[in-house]
């Protein structure tokens, strides 16, 4: 099966909402096109003493209404093509909640796991100053991603403040909250998708306590949706995956105990004894009322789509169905909340951190997610208003919602000169 182009399926869905909304095929020109891509290739010093040379990346999609955001993944098969990828949905993921960035995204191509502490943080800083020359707290502000953390986030940001000569709290987010994080700051994308997912179910008049849930990947992400849905809401949530394999108990999983073995069973939920196993591909064919693919991209395509059972998906990944899947999925009555819209929580609360950074004025964990909950909860309401006056399906009405604010942003700015 030829490679599938993340770059080119993000284009078919934006093409899809510009016709739909008859936009103007020249501004549409304009907001297909990344603003900026700069790839870099930069020596390492290895413990050993020998030199290797990496290859990264930083894409600036689009900065009308203002910075670019986006995190940076160190990641063997990071590309360009996937990083424009990325950085076009962050366009739309900022825009859709209305919070006034516009997207940006990084990479560098390795495997974290091969390196030693010290060689990472090199390679850390190394490409933090390469990709300096178009990042500020005021032009882009990278955040974590796969394979990234706090840790990597307090490097790059004291690599910036040490080349500058002064500490810079706003140049990243995702930081720890002893030198300029946000309280909720780890817990916010599962927060956000959380919120959706009570909006999704009161929308299509389920009652949350019986609601059925499975989960297709346990990262940050999918465990704090769980956990959070499971807690706050009370919905069932039966099955869990990773990259070990997956996890299912009709009667509902404990989550609270399958993160405490996940945690001491080397990041892997595999082995948890109170469920049976099950594969990646069969939980994404249960029959639940609600699936969150939660993993990375591709997750469901056209050729495991007609065995997809939820009645609602929320999309906790990036771009984990494709946009042949969708239709599939679409023709079955199932109802999809698209990845930028729910996973947009992480941004939003990175976005309250680094007005908190600018600031020097910080926020405490109940001020931080109560504006959440509310720009989430706005943002879903939003979509499905755009989405009965045009008579489509989710995706395609956030991606109006969005495409609509950058374009009333180019256009009241102009083309300079």
């Amino acid at each position: 099966m030829a490679e599938i182009s993340l770059f080119e399926n993000a284009l078919k869905q934006f093409s899809k909402a510009a016709k739909v909304m008859e936009l103007d095929p020249c501004l549409a020109d304009v907001l297909m096109h990344p603003k900026r891509e700069l790839t870099v290739n930069f020596p390492v010093r290895m413990d050993d003493g020998s030199v290797k040379v990496f290859k990264g990346h930083r894409v600036q999609h689009n900065i009308a209404r203002g910075p670019a955001k986006g995190g940076i993944r160190y990641h063997p098969n990071v590309t360009l093509d996937e990083v424009k990828a990325l950085a076009f949905w962050m366009t739309w993921k900022c825009a859709v909640v209305g919070i006034p960035y516009g997207g940006g995204k990084g990479g560098v191509e390795v495997d974290p796991s091969e390196l030693s502490t010290a060689e990472l943080e090199r390679l850390s800083r190394r490409f933090f100053s390469e990709i300096q020359v178009i990042i500020g707290e005021d032009k882009d502000i990278p955040a974590p991603d796969v394979n990234t953390n706090a840790q990597i986030m307090s490097w790059f940001m004291d690599t910036y403040s040490m080349n500058v000569g002064h500490s810079v709290l706003g140049i990243v987010t995702g930081k720890p909250m002893d030198i300029g994080g946000s309280a909720g700051r780890p817990e916010a994308t599962g927060r956000g998708v959380r919120v959706v997912t009570e909006e999704a179910i009161n929308y299509k008049g389920l009652d949350a306590e019986d609601a059925t849930i499975a989960v297709q990947g346990f990262g940050n992400v999918g465990s704090y949706a769980a956990k959070l849905i499971h807690d706050e809401l009370g919905a069932k949530i039966v099955a869990l995956s990773d990259v070990s394999g997956g996890i299912y108990n009709p009667d509902g999983l404990d989550i609270d105990e399958v993160i405490a073995y996940r945690d001491q069973n080397n990041g892997v939920i595999k082995g948890y004894p109170n469920a049976t196993t099950l594969t990646n591909k069969e939980l994404l064919a249960l029959d639940v009322d609600i699936l969150i693919p939660a993993a990375l991209e591709n997750a469901i395509t056209m050729e495991n789509a007609n065995d997809t059972k939820a009645k609602i998906i929320v999309e906790g990944a990036n771009g984990p169905i494709t946009p042949e899947a969708e239709e599939v999925l679409l023709q079955k009555g199932i109802f999809v909340v698209p990845d930028f819209l729910a996973n947009a929580g992480g941004v939003t609360v990175s976005y309250f951190e680094w007005v908190q950074g600018l600031q020097w004025y910080f926020w405490d964990i109940e001020d931080v997610r109560k504006a959440l909950h509310k720009i989430m909860r706005q943002a879903f309401g939003s979509v499905v208003n755009t989405m009965h006056k045009y008579n489509t399906d989710m995706r395609t009405a956030a991606y109006i919602v969005a495409i609509d604010r950058v374009a009333t942003a180019t256009k009241l700015r102009g083309i300079y000169p």
